[in-house]
């Protein structure tokens, strides 16, 4: 599983959706949002995602062909299918029972988060990954960061650019591709300059390098 894959939602076009989608990054997941069953699968192609959330009700094909394609297409991917009660049943015999798991609605979103977490933690167990840089450790798969051993607290925004930087350290990243990754749409350097100062306070100025007109290096 790459390290810096997202969780992928795909929920109905509603008001709750996005809710759950605000919920999830405020407990610093990096997580995206697709409201349409067609585009399931190109996501997952696209975004090799660490696991997907999939309503069974999601506009488009159903969800039984879009289960098939994925366990298919990209096996190693678990799934957690939401679904009321009275398709329980059929849902069962769709699902892998060492890797897949469900939740009925209406559900509450720290119960999906833990759901979540768990298979997570399930998929990763024999290869998970603590990354270090000196005394930084990061684990992006459960958003915990520690400094010489103690807890750090980031704010999503934070988080997601700390695993940016992460992801090439020692190579110098540029404030669009910075821009893209973490606020996922064009930005301003001031915006970027703005959270990479928030970061240094947290992690210590010492470990992101400013390249003049080029971007930021995360520094070991």
């Amino acid at each position: 599983m790459p390290p810096y894959a997202p969780v992928l939602l795909a929920l109905p076009p509603t008001a709750a959706s996005a809710s759950v989608l605000r919920s999830l990054r405020a407990e610093n997941m990096r997580v995206d949002l697709i409201t349409d069953g067609i585009a399931v699968l190109d996501a997952v192609r696209a975004e090799h995602p660490a696991l997907l959330v999939l309503d069974v009700e999601l506009p488009g094909p159903d969800h039984a062909a879009v289960l098939a394609a994925v366990h298919s297409e990209a096996p190693g991917v678990p799934v957690v299918a939401i679904t009321p009660r009275e398709r329980r049943a059929s849902l069962l015999g769709q699902l892998r029972s060492d890797r897949d798991d469900y939740l009925l609605r209406p559900f509450a979103v720290d119960e999906l988060s833990a759901r979540i977490r768990l298979r997570l933690r399930l998929a990763v167990t024999m290869g998970h990954t603590v990354f270090r840089r000196g005394d930084l450790e990061v684990d992006t798969e459960f958003g915990e960061v520690t400094v010489d051993g103690q807890s750090v607290a980031l704010s999503p925004t934070e988080f997601a650019l700390l695993t940016a930087l992460l992801a090439e350290p020692g190579e110098t990243i540029s404030h669009d591709r910075l821009a893209r990754e973490v606020w996922r749409e064009p930005a301003s350097a001031n915006l970027v300059q703005v959270y990479i100062g928030y970061l240094r306070r947290k992690i210590g100025p010492e470990r992101i390098r400013t390249v003049r007109g080029a971007g930021y290096v995360l520094e070991g």
